[in-house]
């Protein structure tokens, strides 16, 4: 499993979503949520960003 490297580009899981979860230890288990977060905190602060830049588009454009 590999993690995010903070200072460069993510890479890639090597998992899918809804893939069988039988053959993984609790290790490997702990280790994907942990990257899972990671990923989540990474997408919700890229989201928060696009829209702030929309809102402030938007306040731009409507005075």
């Amino acid at each position: 499993m590999s993690t995010m490297d903070e200072d460069g580009p993510a890479r890639k899981s090597g998992f899918s979503i809804g893939e069988d979860l039988s053959l993984l230890s609790v290790d490997e288990l702990e280790q994907r949520i942990a990257d899972c977060e990671m990923e989540i905190e990474r997408i919700r602060a890229e989201l928060a960003a696009k829209k702030s830049s929309m809102a402030a588009a938007d306040a731009f454009f409507r005075k």
